[in-house]
């Protein structure tokens, strides 16, 4: 397990660095730098940051990758401000999404993702802060469905929003830091990207056994 998910999070490192090196070189990065965020974001103070929130989560509750919601914040607004704005948006993002899933489309979900939602109840309803947290530490399965299906499930609901706004925060930084244009040398920034990006999994995958094993001797789960 420990080795594909340090694959799939450098692929795709390499493919925001690729992104990335498009949008500084090329015309179309112009065009979008010019045209979209330098008009509409950038340069439009509070308005354009509202703005940028607003639509990142609005594709953060539909599924669009939060990593790269995060990495477009770096890149529009530097590290400190495109973290703070990218976690904001990943955040309520995940809360239409849950509430969506709670509210409105409980029937599809249930219908959509039958066999996950009996592993959901159990895996969330024992403890759904810390349980969340953990998982939100490592870029395995999907973000949307894990909303979704934790809307149906017995998760509680401010437990469940907490608990993932503060773990995206180790990959929202990582992946602000990769788009953004803060003064360090791009080899070096790509190369602690990558650090910091296996180190917050290697610390998800010791947390959640550590949890797992204590959950297990405690008689909290199965």
């Amino acid at each position: 397990m420990t080795p594909k998910l340090i694959i799939r999070g450098l692929v795709l490192i390499g493919l925001l660095v690729a992104l990335g090196f498009l949008l500084k070189s090329s015309g179309l990065g112009e065009n979008i730098d010019k045209d979209w965020i330098d008009v509409h974001v950038r340069n439009n103070g509070f308005e354009g940051r509202l703005l940028f929130v607003g639509v990142a989560a609005l594709l953060a509750a539909a599924g669009f990758p939060r990593q790269i919601i995060s990495f477009l914040a770096g890149y529009a607004f530097d590290l400190n401000l495109g973290f703070v704005l990218a976690l904001i948006a990943c955040g309520i993002g995940c809360t239409i999404a849950f509430f969506f899933a709670r509210i409105i489309g409980r029937d599809w979900v249930k219908s959509k993702f039958p066999r996950r939602l009996d592993k959901a109840d159990q895996f969330f309803s024992a403890n759904t802060f810390t349980t969340t947290l953990l998982i939100r530490f490592m870029p395995a399965g999907s973000n949307f469905v894990t909303n979704l299906v934790a809307g149906v499930s017995g998760a509680k609901a401010l437990s469940f929003i907490a608990g993932s706004t503060l773990g995206y925060i180790p990959q929202t930084v990582i992946f602000a830091l990769l788009g953004s244009g803060i003064n360090l040398d791009p080899g070096f920034r790509i190369t602690l990207s990558v650090v910091l990006f296996i180190s917050s999994i290697a610390l998800g995958i010791f947390l959640y056994r550590k949890y797992k094993r204590s959950a297990v001797l405690n008689g909290d789960i199965d």
